[in-house]
């Protein structure tokens, strides 16, 4: 391994450990983002290619560290998205699991306060979301939905990079360490 892939890796206990937030922050960060993707593309359309509540999943998932608190994190943004949205219930809820489950497991083994591999991963998990939203949709609702391969990576490299000023954003919400006694 060259130097800089050695660094990417988690290679020291500080680094592996699970970031601690307030909790006010764990509710009103993800309804906030909840309530941007729900109603503001009622008024500016663009803002629809944004998916902030599957941003706010992958970012707390990673800082957790820990699969079961990821898979929590993402069923209950993924739920909380779908009652507030005209989509069938549980489809967010079942896919957004799944890339918290996901997140937090790859944040186990990466360095994931490096932007590069945020944008990366970042990217890596809006094609993973959309790509299973597609097949869910096609399996267990029988719709005909289409998939764009093309407009997905779009708004994957759109999402990636919103990522890490919001994810930086959301940094500053940590709760730090207080050194023992």
């Amino acid at each position: 391994m060259t130097e800089y892939s050695e660094h990417l890796l988690v290679d020291s206990p500080r680094r592996s450990r699970p970031s601690k937030f307030r909790p006010t922050a764990l509710l009103l960060v993800p309804l906030a983002a909840i309530l941007f993707q729900v109603y503001l593309p009622r008024f500016l359309e663009y803002f629809g290619y944004l998916e902030l509540p599957l941003l706010v999943t992958v970012y707390f998932s990673l800082m957790r560290r820990q699969p079961i608190a990821g898979i929590l994190i993402g069923g209950t943004i993924g739920l909380a998205q779908d009652s507030l949205s005209h989509l069938p219930v549980g489809m967010f809820g079942i896919v957004k699991t799944l890339v918290g489950y996901f997140a937090a497991s790859v944040s186990q083994r990466f360095d994931v306060d490096n932007p590069a591999i945020r944008l990366i991963l970042c990217f890596f998990f809006f094609e993973f979301h959309e790509f299973f939203y597609w097949v869910l949709a096609r399996a267990l609702l029988g719709q005909q939905l289409i998939f764009d391969p093309q407009m997905t990576i779009v708004r994957g490299v759109l999402n990636a990079a919103v990522a890490i000023p919001f994810f930086f954003l959301l940094d500053k919400l940590r709760q730090e360490d207080t050194p023992l006694g």
